[in-house]
């Protein structure tokens, strides 16, 4: 697992875009296509808007979902909402390219397999995704693997329903999904983050984001998450 670290969170949207756009031209001239699956959060958000400027074969790019919330279609607790805003609304994507969650369905079960069936679809069977950017919150968790939600135990299924957190129960790629991936990007900023960062760099599986496969992961952090204080200019 390598990790890389940079000044500030803005310096790590801008890196992140960048990695993931030269992962998507090199997927595209190894198989043709680029799947990507994307997490929801402040620094994403940045990277997003930072990746519509960059140079992407977008035509032969499928976007699905990491996880998403429970809410109303434009709702701003929606990870959509702003996946919409900051890239969806400025990169050339056709709406075929686009899989959100039907977090919206009336039954959430069969929605979670109908999901993965359109996983199925796009990334073959069993579904395996070019790259997966993920997050770490300060409790651990990574996508919507909360500690001690059932969830963390699903082992036959690509795609899961959570039990409530902060609110709002949760679609979330299960560990199977995840850890299939081509390749892992994380990106995690912020001090708060400092202790979880560190027992992931540690493969500490007492933690949910500890579970998920180290290799071929990729790490970039900002200078607080490692621990290194402010930026010195």
């Amino acid at each position: 697992m390598r990790i890389e670290v940079l000044p500030d969170a803005g310096a790590v949207a801008k890196r992140g875009a960048a990695v993931i756009a030269e992962e998507a031209r090199a997927a595209v001239a190894a198989r043709g296509r680029f799947l990507l699956a994307v997490s929801g959060g402040k620094t994403p958000w940045i990277l997003f808007r930072a990746l519509a400027t960059e140079a992407v074969p977008w035509e032969l790019v499928h976007v699905v979902q990491v996880d998403e919330r429970v809410a109303p279609a434009g709702h701003p607790d929606r990870n959509l909402t702003h996946l919409r805003e900051t890239l969806l609304e400025h990169a050339p994507l056709r709406p075929g390219q686009i899989h959100a969650m039907p977090v919206e369905a009336p039954e959430l079960e069969p929605a979670a397999a109908r999901y993965a069936r359109t996983l199925g679809e796009i990334a073959g069977e069993p579904p395996v995704l070019d790259l997966v950017l993920l997050g770490l919150g300060p409790d651990g968790h990574t996508a919507s693997l909360m500690p001690g939600d059932p969830v963390l135990n699903v082992v036959d299924r690509d795609v899961a329903i959570t039990e409530v957190y902060q609110g709002r129960r949760r679609m979330t790629l299960t560990y199977p999904m995840l850890n299939r991936s081509r390749n892992i990007l994380w990106v995690v900023t912020g001090a708060e983050k400092d202790p979880m960062l560190k027992r992931l760099q540690d493969g500490d599986a007492s933690i949910p984001a500890g579970r998920i496969r180290r290799e071929p992961a990729r790490i970039l952090a900002d200078r607080a998450a490692a621990g290194e204080g402010a930026p010195k200019y």
